[in-house]
């Protein structure tokens, strides 16, 4: 990360001690490529810079795990508990999220010598041990750590897309192409479904409590939306035609002139898209990503089907096990695929985020966590869609098919894919 090196002391290697390194060395290696530059510039209100997201998963830990769990820890600045807090009102006020990129002070050094001191408390805290809630906390920190080393490659994407140099994150890794496989249909009977995570593991406070559901009978398609099929709906004026759309995303199209998925650019009469290993063909067989739910309910609608519940999703899914595409795999890009079986659904893991119909609220019975820790998911249970599966930029142990992720309709900067679903026939 701009020549800056982090070095680790040896430790007593527990599991909670390597998971902790493990995904903290994880974040470090997404940024080693990264300028100083690079990190400090934000491109938009809801992207962060590199440096913010990196010192915002510091101030967790310290915040949350160090002030009430170690004896005598003092802050390591007190004008950080407000410049690098997200959205927690109970722990006091944030500087505003718009102006994160005004933040050039501290610098990247300083800031990573913040995270280096932290983690070094971090792990003289681990070895003599934690009690079990406080533990719970630390899990929870990896998985919000986690969830922004996704938004980081997310933002890098969206920043240097504002680049005409089009700068590339990574260079492309070898294609193996393959083509899609023929759409088909799995049908689904209508039944009385348990849906959310058990008590036992960790999952967010959003996914439970388990509770019982209908799902009515359904069908749902075997594999993600193409490019060459969402290229179909663009060719028959799919962004021209306003009986296709929900008001407000009509709105949008009219407002913000959309004619393509983002990051797509007309080049030489063909498409291209920008991507995080530079500008790239588009390839007909890969899934269709960066497409809003606006855009996923008027293709839906196009080709005469729907978006699935998530209810209908968790179902079809709570069987399989979470393999794919994932960040881990160091694609960072949807690509074609077919496992785990042509007789089960393809991609429900990895390469896309899959729009669903259902809105984000609470299932039957939630309760937020006393305490900031209640502001992590239950406050944004408003004017939210959620998606499923995860995507090529998700950690893999991330991901589990209780998992809720949630955008707003109109957002496209995330990776939101396509699954069509249809009532049973």
């Amino acid at each position: 990360m701009s020549g800056v090196q982090i070095q680790r002391q040896a430790s007593p290697q527990s599991d909670v001690i390597g998971r902790f390194r493990e995904v903290r060395d994880a974040t470090e290696r997404l940024c080693a490529t990264l300028s100083a530059e690079d990190c400090v510039a934000q491109s938009m209100l809801y992207a962060s810079p590199a440096k913010w997201h990196i010192a915002h998963v510091t101030w967790f830990f310290e915040t949350f795990v160090l002030a009430p769990g170690m004896s005598g820890y003092r802050p390591y600045h007190h004008a950080y508990r407000e410049m690098f807090n997200s959205y927690y009102n109970a722990v006091g006020e944030q500087h505003p999220r718009p102006q994160r990129g005004l933040l050039t002070r501290p610098s990247l050094e300083e800031v990573l010598d913040y995270r280096f001191h932290v983690d070094e408390r971090m792990t003289q805290l681990l070895e003599h041990g934690v009690a079990e809630d406080l533990g719970q906390v630390i899990e929870l920190g990896l998985h919000h750590e986690q969830q922004h080393q996704e938004l980081l490659l997310m933002d890098i994407k969206h920043l240097f897309s504002c680049n005409p140099l089009r700068p590339v994150y990574q260079q492309a890794p070898p294609r193996h192409e393959a083509p899609a496989s023929a759409l088909r249909w799995f049908g689904y009977d209508a039944e009385l479904a348990e849906i959310g995570a058990e008590e036992q593991g960790f999952a967010f406070d959003n996914e439970r409590p388990r509770h019982t559901e209908f799902v009515a009978a359904f069908e749902l398609a075997n594999r993600l939306v193409t490019n060459g099929e969402y290229r179909r709906f663009m060719e028959d004026d799919g962004y021209r035609r306003p009986e296709l759309w929900l008001a407000d995303g009509w709105d949008r199209v009219r407002s913000e002139a959309w004619r393509a998925p983002m990051y797509w650019e007309r080049r030489e009469g063909d498409w291209s898209v920008f991507t995080l290993n530079g500008m790239q063909p588009v390839a007909d067989d890969d899934p269709v990503v960066h497409v809003s739910y606006f855009e996923a309910d008027a293709y839906a609608r196009w080709a005469g089907a729907r978006l699935p519940t998530e209810a209908e999703w968790e179902r079809a899914a709570a069987r399989l096990a979470p393999s794919g595409n994932f960040m881990e795999d160091g694609i960072l890009s949807p690509r074609c695929g077919r496992g785990p079986g042509e007789d089960v659904a393809q991609q429900m893991f990895g390469d896309a985020w899959e729009w669903t119909g259902s809105p984000y609220t609470p299932y039957p019975g939630y309760r937020p966590a006393s305490g900031a820790l209640g502001e992590y998911n239950g406050k944004f249970m408003c004017n939210q869609i959620v998606l499923r599966g995860g995507a090529c930029v998700t950690p893999r142990d991330h991901i589990r098919a209780t998992y809720r992720n949630f955008f707003q309709p109109e957002l496209r900067w995330q990776f939101g894919g396509i699954r069509l679903a249809r009532d049973a026939r």
